[in-house]
């Protein structure tokens, strides 16, 4: 056994500063106003000018490696490099370039997620872990999850005329 043993940190969350993007951490608590220019898509404009752009697109609960690399890719080919996970495991890029928003759309609707979660829009449907390790009904679990989520998300786009008003 080692004779310095390391204490263990037990003070809660790391510092999320470290990982915000540089516009965010500069400008935290210091936005102007928000706006919405479309369903999964924020703009955050600071008191002093800057703007940067949220996309958010849905992601299953549970990631593998293969889908968090691919995550991770697109955030570092089209979103600047700098990623953020909602509590609903729903991720989101920021970019600093208005230009940068519909290639970044566009990517990861072409790898097969979802852009929305804000405003009237669905991202990912949540659900339990279902048989993993939850006593809660099958009819909450992943598989019926997965099961009916590519439905309401197409009943549910922006486009779709069965969207919620």
């Amino acid at each position: 056994m080692a004779k310095d043993m390391r204490e263990p940190i037990e003070t809660g969350c790391p510092d999320p500063f470290q990982y915000m993007h540089p516009v965010m951490r500069r400008n935290f608590g210091m936005w102007a106003y928000h706006e919405h220019p479309r369903p999964g898509v924020l703009l955050h404009v600071a008191k002093n000018g800057d703007k940067v752009w949220t996309v958010r697109a849905g992601t299953q609960r549970i990631l593998d490696v293969f889908t968090l690399r691919k995550l991770c890719d697109i955030g570092d080919n089209y979103g600047e490099g700098y990623v953020h996970f909602t509590i609903r495991s729903n991720i989101e890029y920021m970019v600093t370039d208005e230009a940068k928003v519909q290639p970044l759309i566009d990517v990861i609707e072409d790898e097969g997620f979802i852009v929305g979660g804000t405003q009237n829009s669905v991202t990912m449907i949540s659900h339990t872990q279902g048989w993993l390790h939850c006593d809660i009904p099958g009819t909450d679990a992943s598989g019926c999850r997965s099961a009916t989520s590519p439905g309401c998300a197409r009943s549910s786009s922006p486009s779709s005329a069965c969207r919620r008003r």
